[in-house]
């Protein structure tokens, strides 16, 4: 019984997920990574974060190296009354890199093929702030969560309704919210001339 009862207690100290798997291929995050921001060649961003993360393999850096970001957003056009949802990248020439950053690790960095330097001053990378962070990093996650609609309305434009009670119905921009994607749209109902809140993707230009 006694060994039944090791093996027990050595099944039991191993970690699980929510979902019953061992969670040890997931390796304990370094609380001494920041995210810095690296330059390359505009066009190769995709190709750069490839090189990184094969290097990273292939040094055995998991642990001084996290995650590599382009930083891009989705983006949604309507053309022909259908659309389109696609990647755009807000700061081409730029990728992040997530790392515990020493000599070593500088110069696999550095030396990778297509990257010309990191952003910072002189010789000494720059790590982004918190401030920072948030405003980048979580700015991509939040951009795929909600597309922004590609498309600019101004005041005194008339668009036609696509979706919702008033799918159909012309109106006249009143007041455009670019933060929101919304816009105020007078419509006339019954003669009267009523406003109606509306997002982007609810309304479609008039030619």
């Amino acid at each position: 019984m006694r060994d039944e009862e090791k093996n027990e207690a050595a099944a039991g100290e191993q970690p699980t997920s929510a979902d019953g798997i061992a969670a040890t291929a997931e390796p304990p995050r370094n609380p001494n990574m920041k995210w810095y921001i690296i330059h390359s060649y505009s066009g190769f961003e995709r190709k750069v974060k490839e090189s990184l993360e094969s290097r990273v393999q292939a040094f055995g850096l998991q642990e001084k190296i996290g995650k590599v970001l382009i930083p891009t957003e989705s983006v949604t056009e309507v053309r022909g009354g259908k659309k389109y949802t696609s990647e755009r990248m807000f700061y081409p020439g730029y990728v992040l890199v997530e790392m515990d950053m020493d000599d070593h690790v500088w110069h696999v960095v550095k030396s990778t093929p297509r990257v010309t330097g990191f952003v910072g001053t002189g010789q000494q990378p720059t790590p982004l702030s918190d401030e920072e962070v948030q405003h980048i990093v979580y700015k991509v996650a939040d951009s795929r969560e909600k597309p922004k609609l590609k498309v600019k309305f101004e005041k005194n434009e008339t668009v036609r309704i696509s979706e919702g009670p008033f799918a159909t119905f012309q109106g006249i921009v009143d007041e455009v919210n670019e933060d929101r994607e919304t816009l105020k749209v007078m419509v006339t109902i019954f003669g009267r001339s009523t406003p109606v809140e509306l997002e982007f993707n609810q309304v479609e230009k008039v030619a």
